[in-house]
């Protein structure tokens, strides 16, 4: 586990109706009624969406992700070799200098503005989904014969970029302005070890599920703030 491989070969595995001449009178008798429709005014397209639905769904999303954050990281650390896959292993001195910690006090928390914490979730799960490509990029070259490792990584970015879109139409329904999405990565050393291409998996396999955990609350406080 955690080495280079380059092969794999021990590795697990209408027709239209004809109105009749009473149904003719029937349809030029709602003419009136059509032209009263016709007259009413539009409805603004500015009018506010109600944000219960877009916070419910996001809701749920959160939640499905919550079940599977301890398993990615898991999984992640038994596949690096040691130190990572040691018993207890935890690093976390270790950070992404473009993500912030998800933890907070719950004063400084609790006092959020609806922008302010949506604002935070989209910008940290824009840095994970984007850490995660190029993470599964790395692990595609470390362990190429890990499949369940990978897959894994995988449907850890999908549901960022999903979470990403479910927070982006929570903040359209609240008339919030959306971020622009900026390139996080930065420059990418290509030169580096495989040690130090493993450590940034680590931090953001973990902080994946830190920042979901969040989310789950975030988005709790959220509903009960705007419920159906």
């Amino acid at each position: 586990m955690g080495t280079n491989s380059s092969s794999c070969e021990d590795a697990p595995e209408v027709q239209r109706e004809k109105v009749k001449p009473r149904e003719r009178w029937e349809v030029v008798g709602l003419a009136p009624l059509c032209l009263l429709t016709l007259q009413m005014p539009p409805l603004s397209l500015g009018a506010p969406i109600s944000p219960a639905e877009p916070i419910s769904q996001a809701y749920s999303l959160a939640i499905y992700m919550q079940k599977n954050t301890s398993t990615l990281l898991q999984i992640y650390l038994q596949y690096q070799g040691g130190p990572f896959s040691d018993p207890g292993f935890s690093a976390p001195e270790l950070q992404l200098s473009s993500l912030p910690p998800a933890a907070l006090s719950f004063k400084t928390w609790h006092a959020l503005d609806d922008q302010e914490r949506l604002g935070h979730a989209q910008g940290a799960f824009l840095v994970l989904a984007q850490h995660l490509q190029l993470v599964g990029d790395d692990q595609s070259d470390l362990n190429p014969c890990s499949p369940i490792l990978l897959a894994h990584l995988r449907a850890a970015r999908l549901r960022a970029q999903d979470i990403l879109g479910n927070v982006a139409a929570v903040m359209t329904a609240l008339g919030l302005p959306i971020p622009p999405e900026e390139d996080t990565l930065g420059l990418v050393p290509f030169g580096a070890s495989a040690f130090e291409r493993k450590c940034p998996g680590y931090v953001v396999t973990r902080e994946y599920g830190h920042w979901t955990d969040r989310a789950v609350r975030d988005l709790a406080l959220l509903k009960a703030k705007y419920p159906r």
